[in-house]
């Protein structure tokens, strides 16, 4: 595929990855996508996607640089999937080439979430605040957001900070890091400051 198919501009400094090229769809040049979340607004609604070069050995984005790409059309198929044509790409090679590229769009780009809804990628990072035994304390830093199908699950990396206000996340004597499960949901989750990067919860911190 020429390089002159992607766009010659500066790739956002705001880019978020949001899905991946599952394959071509159709002999047209069209490309079925595999979107990490199940609304996938995102990649709906942006006119431009940043895609990034599979690495051979892991099968994932590498490329040090995105390239963005025009789209033209996009819309949902098979409910998982969607199906998209972008600027460029006009047969079945073309599509086929960017098998295994993650896709990725920026931040900005994003609707705006409706009231007690939030983007994952908004949640990774936060403190996550439990209760003790002497009350409201931190527990860890979200470091990942999973599907259990009925609800969001916060994976909190457990941890407290250090003299100098820096998070030291707890290790296993394997050194890997620990981590607990928490169910997204109001029963649990009290509070939410994006701009403090805060969560409070009351889940017990000797879970």
């Amino acid at each position: 595929m020429a390089d002159s198919t992607f766009l010659d501009a500066v790739p956002p400094d705001d880019l978020v990855e949001v899905g991946r090229v599952a394959a071509a769809h159709g002999v047209r040049g069209w490309l079925k996508l595999q979107p990490y979340s199940p609304q996938a607004e995102a990649l709906l609604g942006a006119p431009v996607w940043w895609l990034k070069a599979p690495d051979p050995a892991l099968g994932t984005g590498a490329s040090p640089r995105p390239r963005g790409l025009n789209i033209r059309a996009c819309r949902r198929q098979g409910g998982q999937f969607l199906v998209a044509q972008v600027d460029g790409i006009a047969d079945r090679d073309a599509a086929e080439a960017l098998r295994g590229y993650t896709i990725w769009v920026p931040r900005t780009a994003f609707p705006q979430a409706d009231d007690d809804e939030y983007y994952w990628i908004d949640l990774i990072g936060c403190d996550f605040h439990g209760m003790g035994d002497d009350g409201p304390r931190l527990l860890g830093r979200v470091d990942q957001v999973l599907d259990n199908g009925a609800h969001a699950v916060l994976q909190v990396a457990l941890g407290a900070s250090d003299a100098d206000g820096v998070f030291q996340p707890l290790a296993d004597a394997r050194g890997r890091p620990r981590h607990v499960l928490v169910p997204f949901v109001a029963a649990h989750v009290q509070h939410v400051d994006l701009q403090a990067r805060r969560i409070d919860s009351d889940w017990p911190a000797d879970f």
